[in-house]
């Protein structure tokens, strides 16, 4: 049973969640004004972005272990307590470089996603733990939408620093509302944390995620993008080994295969790809001139209040989440969620001459990430061990990423492979684009299908990856749908 005030456990975990969320999307309609404040280029600009991105994609999942190891709220506070310090570097950032260090060091709150989902399976009531999970969710995904539709005022009215002025005043009382009220998760992982895995683990998602986010600029068949893919097989392989033969994984492999994680991960992977693409090149279609035969021509603001339906539509589905999921399960709303993303990404490849349009679509796809997320947080919790929580979650987040990343470069390809003479993006690039992202969404939507259904799933301490039960005293939670052995491991 819950020890304090879950109310305020969830308040610091929605908050600390919410802001890194929101410090992903922030800053990108931005850039061009950093790129004039600062004297630099473009292609400098865009590491802003590139270093936030592999920042959390290394340490995501390394913390989610050390948490699981040495305790969640204590690497919750320290990772909060990064955050705000990355955040006062960025807002007093004299140089472009600076800039660029500073969200290396805020991209550290990525962990903050999987130690939040550990703390609520320890702490929270059973009954509890899935609309839990769903509700901060859905504060997770409207915390991208809500960078995107407040980035306009904020510089507007104040100026690009106050975009990390205002994280760095919310986090501090975070830090002060966590260290008191939320108590040190009773569950501990054996072993320590293996080193050699987390450098292989760091290197490969380096080597594979700076080419995917640097190509447009690099070219694809540059040696930098080809050297660093095969250096990305290599390391990977390597990291495998590191893992399969180490008494302390720090990913246990095990835990990676059981159908209903690799299942739900393969749908992470293809969803994330039509989400973060939606996401980057949506802003920049409304904001072309119309003289372009599309677009409109809108301004940062303008186009943020465009996305304000998706805001509204993936808060309110992700909180619906949690009341459906245990009438309906969480395949078919994961399933349900991706398929309204490719609705919506077909229909945007069709209709798109009106800003109504535009924004109808938006709320769609808003309503399907909504689903989306909170689905696959709960069906990766409530597979795998207690003691695997945060590294398990932590790579389901780092997977959406990557595919995240891939669909941005392909889509990039896209509508940037044949220009007008102005330089601008010719309509049938987008379109193209869209068509794509529908295509992924519509994939991620059959390979929920394959994830196996459960009856049971100790939330609190579920199945080990062996397929041993869990010895914690921790009631079961019932589910309306059927267990298959697959889904036990």
């Amino acid at each position: 049973m819950p020890r304090k005030s879950t109310r305020l456990t969830f308040a610091v975990l929605a908050t600390g969640a919410g802001v890194f969320s929101m410090l992903q999307s922030l800053i990108a309609p931005a850039l061009p004004t950093v790129q004039h404040e600062l004297h630099t280029s473009q292609a400098t600009a865009t590491w802003v972005m590139t270093a936030y991105l592999l920042s959390a994609s290394v340490f995501t999942p390394i913390l989610g272990r050390v948490g699981d190891l040495i305790g969640k709220k204590r690497t919750l506070v320290a990772v909060l307590v990064t955050v705000m310090i990355g955040c006062l570097i960025a807002a007093l950032a004299p140089t472009i470089g600076v800039l660029i260090v500073a969200r290396v060091v805020q991209g550290i709150g990525g962990a903050l996603f999987p130690l939040s989902f550990g703390i609520i399976r320890d702490e929270f009531a059973p009954a509890r733990v899935s609309p839990s999970i769903s509700n901060l969710s859905a504060v997770i995904a409207a915390g991208g939408g809500v960078g995107m539709v407040a980035a306009g005022p904020i510089v507007s009215a104040l100026d690009y620093r106050w975009l990390f002025w205002l994280p760095v005043g919310v986090v501090a009382v975070t830090v002060l509302i966590a260290l008191r009220y939320v108590p040190e998760s009773p569950r501990r992982a054996e072993g320590r944390v293996n080193w050699l895995g987390a450098v292989l683990l760091s290197a490969w998602l380096v080597a594979l995620l700076l080419p995917l986010s640097q190509a447009t600029q690099w070219g694809w068949g540059s040696g930098r993008v080809i050297g660093l893919f095969a250096a990305a097989v290599v390391l990977f392989v390597l990291w495998l080994l590191a893992e399969a033969r180490s008494r302390s994984p720090l990913i246990d492999l095990k835990v990676m295969r059981l159908p209903a994680v690799w299942t739900t991960n393969t749908a992470a992977l293809l969803f994330g790809a039509g989400m973060y693409s939606i996401w980057s090149f949506l802003p920049a279609f409304v904001q072309t001139p119309s003289s372009a035969g599309y677009g409109f021509g809108a301004s940062v603001t303008a186009s943020g209040l465009l996305m304000l339906p998706m805001l509204v539509a993936m808060f309110f589905s992700g909180i619906l989440s949690g009341r459906l999921e245990p009438v309906v399960g969480a395949k078919k709303l994961l399933t349900t969620g991706a398929a309204l993303g490719a609705v919506a990404c077909g229909f945007l490849a069709l209709w798109h001459d009106e800003q109504w349009q535009v924004a109808f679509v938006s709320g769609v796809f808003g309503l399907g990430i909504g689903l989306a997320f909170a689905s696959m947080a709960n069906l990766i919790v409530g597979s795998v061990p207690a003691e695997q929580t945060g590294a398990a979650t932590g790579m389901n987040a780092n997977i959406r990423t990557i595919g995240g990343s891939i669909g941005a470069a392909v889509t990039s390809v896209l509508v940037t492979g044949h220009l007008q003479s102005s330089g601008l993006p010719e309509a049938s690039g987008y379109t193209h684009g869209f068509t794509l992202l529908a295509l992924l969404c519509l994939a991620a939507a059959l390979a929920a299908l394959l994830v196996p259904v459960q009856h049971v799933r100790r939330i609190a301490g579920a199945p080990r990856a062996s397929g041993d039960p869990d010895q914690g005293s921790a009631p079961a939670r019932a589910d309306t749908e059927s267990v298959t052995p697959a889904a036990r491991g």
